[in-house]
């Protein structure tokens, strides 16, 4: 079994930032990848980023592209999330997610990952 926690959500004003963690433990491979998603009521949950542990390679959505950035601690199964310039937009629940063995062409599907946090509200409001 995998268990994440995720920290880091809150209110925050258009323009500011705000950066999300998920420490992962449990059996996990060595072969994982981490990424974050994000849901509104009534939508479907859409991928904002992903990073896998071999090869370092990062994944974003274009809508978080070069404003967002996701990063890992080498030394333990946890990433973060960097958000930048944050717009009312960008405000959801957003979902740790980690899958084990997950191939290049699938780390933006959410049916690739097999275990889930338990979210975290990002509100971008003035």
């Amino acid at each position: 079994q995998v268990q994440l926690e995720e920290s880091g959500g809150g209110l925050v004003q258009p323009g500011n930032s705000l950066k999300l963690s998920c420490a992962a433990s449990g059996r996990i491979s060595n072969n994982w990848a981490m990424g974050w998603f994000r849901q509104t009521p009534g939508q479907e949950r859409e991928f904002v980023a992903a990073i896998r542990r071999n090869g370092y390679t990062t994944h974003y959505a274009d809508s978080v592209r070069g404003r967002f950035t996701i990063s890992r601690d080498g030394a333990k199964n946890t990433v973060q999330l960097t958000m930048n310039s944050l717009a009312p937009d960008d405000s959801a629940t957003y979902f740790c997610a980690l899958g084990n063995g997950v191939i290049l062409s699938e780390v933006r599907n959410k049916r690739a990952y097999a275990y889930w946090g338990q979210g975290t509200q990002v509100t971008v409001s003035s």
